[in-house]
């Protein structure tokens, strides 16, 4: 009995894409595209990235690949953050946005699972699979996004 090549290679595909997820499940760095941010914004990335949980909603912390002091993953890729992106594009330079814990939090109404931390000084982006709480995870994230880029001091007047 021979099996369509058509069909073959659909069951070969679901295969080497199922090794890849366990791969990355079992300790394997996860691939996620580095920002590259400039001057005070890169300086303040790079000690977000030191300043960041080991754990966060019982994920752990894992290397991402490329190897990069912008980025940080937690499980397969379940939660990742990029930090020194650009600003949104569908966020207006003028639109409130709320504040979790003190940050303040662009949602991205095209994309559900991508949540961006609005700061002059720089924009953290942080996407976060179903299987998590989002505002646990943003919670979390909060205190060391407030240290690495604290609000700026307005003049006494």
């Amino acid at each position: 009995m021979t099996v369509p090549t058509a069909l073959t290679a659909g069951r070969t595909a679901a295969v080497l894409s199922a090794l890849a997820l366990l791969s990355a499940a079992c300790g394997g760095a996860v691939r996620i595209a580095p920002p590259a941010p400039q001057g005070d914004t890169a300086a303040a990335c790079a000690a977000l990235v030191k300043r960041l949980p080991g754990t966060l909603d019982g994920a752990e912390r894992v290397p991402s690949e490329p190897a990069s002091p912008y980025v940080a993953v937690w499980g397969a890729g379940e939660i990742a953050l990029r930090c020194g992106v650009p600003r949104p594009a569908a966020m207006d330079p003028m639109q409130q946005v709320p504040e979790i814990d003190g940050v303040p939090w662009f949602a991205d109404p095209a994309r559900p699972a991508l949540f961006t931390a609005v700061n002059p000084r720089g924009y953290v982006e942080v996407t976060i699979s179903r299987a998590h709480d989002p505002s646990g995870v943003l919670i979390d994230l909060a205190p060391a996004i407030k240290a690495a880029f604290p609000p700026a001091e307005t003049p006494s007047g």
